[in-house]
């Protein structure tokens, strides 16, 4: 094989990890970054711990119809950078971008274009393809942010992949503060994008959104265990009262969080197009505020109706708030 290494990042996955670290929320949109910087600082990384120059940084994101964002060209001229675009669905979801690493890392190993690879990614999915790597003579390692509060000591790795891997190495913290940089709060309508509109009073909105404000109604006390469900009609909480309510208390901040951080990176066009579909949220929105939640109290109390319902409805109190 060839003595060099590679560096494979699923963008979609550091965004979520260090966005968080940085901004308390997995918004992209929450967040600037660095690309330069970051991607020298990786390499530099990868060649201290290899002692191994690298051949690329494969850069995996996923796009509407996997056609290149003016950021995924600025991303691609930048020297050794190769970007690999998958497809973005409807509800907001990455497609064909787990799979397109997993035929790289694989390749490489067969080609043995590589020695080493260094992984950024966390996802379960991926760990076949480390092992199929493997066993053509290639060492795979994950490249994690530190996490002393997660299980594992890393931020959203999953166990078989950390375990099927020949070792996790740790991506310094001084190179995440100087490259993931949280965005600050300036008006809608003052951010690039943005178009002239007509007066507030003057936008049509739907009878709906004119009908009631969506203020957030405190839930109704209970004294005793409550049973609540979760999305899918079944049972599945039993606890006091007070332990629901400080999950919905949570559920709350969250939604508080998530409607700041999106109206401050907005555009007047984005903003007018969310409202005009109220009270459906938009499913992109939707997901960041069930991923951070369950960054919180976990994915089993996120699926519980009466949380879920405070997200959304505190999402929308904020955003009439900061009209």
């Amino acid at each position: 094989m060839s003595p060099k290494s590679v560096i494979l990042v699923d963008a979609g996955f550091l965004y979520a990890v260090a966005g968080y670290r940085t901004a308390s929320t997995t918004l992209r949109a929450a967040i600037t970054v660095q690309y330069e910087t970051l991607i020298e600082g990786l390499v530099s990384t990868v060649e201290s711990l290899s002692s191994k120059s690298v051949l690329r940084t494969y850069w995996y994101d996923a796009s509407r119809d996997g056609l290149f964002t003016e950021e995924h060209k600025k991303i691609g001229l930048i020297p050794g950078v190769k970007v690999r675009l998958g497809r973005i669905n409807y509800y907001g979801e990455q497609k064909g971008v787990d799979l397109r690493l997993a035929l790289d890392l694989v390749s490489l190993a067969r080609t043995r274009a590589v020695s080493h690879a260094y992984l950024i990614s966390g996802d379960d999915d991926l760990t076949e393809a480390v092992e199929e790597a493997q066993a053509m003579g290639m060492k795979v390692m994950v490249l994690g942010i530190k996490d002393i509060t997660a299980r594992l000591g890393y931020k959203g790795v999953a166990e078989h992949l950390a375990l099927a891997a020949d070792s996790i190495e740790q991506i310094p913290d001084s190179l995440l503060d100087t490259t993931f940089l949280k965005i600050g709060t300036p008006s809608p309508a003052s951010l690039p994008g943005s178009v002239p509109s007509l007066p507030r009073s003057a936008i049509p909105k739907p009878t709906i959104m004119s009908a009631h404000r969506y203020e957030v109604e405190p839930p109704a006390p209970v004294k005793n265990v409550v049973f609540t469900t979760s999305t899918d009609g079944i049972s599945s909480y039993e606890g006091t009262a007070a332990e629901l309510q400080a999950l919905i208390e949570s559920a709350e901040e969250i939604g508080k969080r998530v409607a700041h951080s999106w109206y401050s990176s907005t555009t007047q066009t984005e903003l007018e197009s969310v409202l005009a579909n109220r009270p459906q949220l938009a499913p992109a929105i939707d997901r960041v505020l069930l991923k951070d939640c369950a960054q919180i109290i976990g994915e089993a109390d996120t699926d519980l109706f009466e949380v879920r319902k405070a997200l959304r409805k505190t999402f929308w109190a904020v955003l009439d708030e900061l009209q």
